[in-house]
């Protein structure tokens, strides 16, 4: 982890991460009427009369709203909209590095979900999408289901669909080195946004040996405490023979482990020992795991991954939402759809070529693998979307992966600014 001092010294000399730099110059008289008054008049009423050249004549094609109200930053609980700030000036750096896109940190009051809706209507008309970020639970989930069904621009949850997707797509490389199916029974620890993305994702995917836990133990059919409308669709699809009990009892003879449970050290070693042969182990808690990598491995656990970049097999959702919203965005989608993530999933875990126990999903320090993986998760989700009819324009793949590509090397262009040592 990176000093203290030397993270505080960095931010405060840039003052935060992020700046506006216009496309166009605004040197003579002939550039600033054409730009600005009296020539951008013709631009407001052609898209008056043609609302969706907006998508053209702007940059709302290109626009994406990063939304928090600060109250489950991170790790860290509930900061404030102030605090989340710096988090979320990381997330658009990283959204402009890795797919291009201009994303733009909201951090708001805290508000009810009806406040927080409303808002999201008011801003509709300036972005292409809307990233919710770090909100808390069950608040969140609310809030994403209601605007995914009343907005008309995709509403990307990347807490909950994120990690859904490259938790799936580290799973199936994992699964292929193992020698194992779908019929594996999978613990799941952790039953907030994202615990709740990846039983979702899995389902989904066609894993039926499902099984959540949060911190009162096992969730089943008609269990009465601390439930609510998520966690009972979830008591649905999981834990077919309605167990009950604690993390002892579900990890018993289990294939795989994956931990979002925000509660670190959970996962003992005689826990791994109690798995199945080949055990798989996803400790996905930040800053600190589940359980530690080597003490995971010395458990007997033949793959472990965790979300840390200093161990092997980080599961980062970097490498999935640069490139989900960038095919959002191509085609103008109005919603996210399962599919949508399921393709993108797959697109990850092709980009690995041939996953081992030590390699199960693709590292994003290589920008050529990184530019590749966002042009190809674009294009698979691009066509998805087209495919389900939620797309207002229809690209050819091809034609994703060039407006990737071209949008990624015009901030690397930007980005040799920064080429001297920090």
């Amino acid at each position: 982890m990176p000093d203290r001092e030397f993270v505080l010294r960095k931010h405060k000399e840039h003052r935060g991460k992020i700046e506006v730099i216009g496309k166009v110059p605004v040197e003579t008289k002939e550039q600033l009427s054409t730009y600005y008054t009296p020539g951008v008049a013709q631009v407001s009423l052609e898209i008056n009369a043609h609302p969706e050249t907006v998508y053209d004549y702007t940059n709302k094609g290109n626009s994406v709203a990063i939304v928090t109200d600060g109250t489950r930053i991170l790790g860290l609980g509930d900061v404030g909209p102030e605090a989340g700030m710096a988090v979320m000036e990381g997330k658009a750096v990283l959204f402009k590095r890795f797919g291009g896109i201009d994303a733009v940190p909201l951090c708001i009051s805290k508000g009810t979900e009806q406040e927080i809706l409303a808002f999201l209507r008011q801003i509709e008309p300036t972005f292409g999408a809307i990233n919710m970020e770090d909100i808390e639970v069950p608040k969140v989930l609310r809030i994403v289901r209601e605007a995914s069904h009343t907005l008309s621009i995709p509403v990307f949850h990347d807490d909950q669909q994120g990690t859904g997707v490259v938790v799936l797509a580290a799973l199936m490389n994992a699964l292929k080195v193992a020698g194992k199916k779908k019929d594996v029974r999978i613990v799941i620890m952790g039953a907030g946004s994202a615990g709740m993305g990846i039983a979702k994702m899995l389902f989904f995917a066609g894993f039926r040996n499902l099984y959540v836990l949060d911190s009162k133990g096992l969730i089943y059919k008609g269990r009465k405490q601390d439930m609510n409308e998520f966690k009972e669709e979830i008591a649905q699809k999981t834990n077919p023979e309605g167990m009950r009990g604690t993390l002892e009892d579900a990890i018993k003879g289990a294939d795989v482990f994956i931990g979002a449970s925000g509660r670190p050290g959970i996962l003992k070693k005689r826990h791994i020992r109690s798995m199945a042969d080949k055990p798989i182990v996803f400790a996905l808690t930040n800053p600190v795991p589940e359980i530690e990598y080597e003490d995971a491995r010395e458990a007997g656990a033949f793959i472990v991954a965790t979300g840390r970049s200093d161990t092997r097999n980080q599961i980062n959702n970097v490498v999935a939402f640069p490139g989900i919203m960038r095919g959002l965005l191509e085609v103008r989608a109005t919603a996210v759809s399962e599919a949508m993530l399921y393709a993108a999933a797959e697109e990850i875990a092709r980009s690995c070529g041939k996953p081992s126990q030590e390699s199960i999903i693709s590292s994003i320090v290589n920008k050529k693998v990184a530019l590749k993986l966002t042009e190809n998760v674009a294009a698979a989700v691009a066509k998805a979307a087209i495919n389900e009819g939620l797309a207002r324009v229809s690209k050819d793949p091809e034609a994703v992966k060039r407006d990737v590509r071209s949008s990624v090397r015009r901030y690397e262009r930007i980005e040799r600014r920064f080429a001297t040592p920090a």
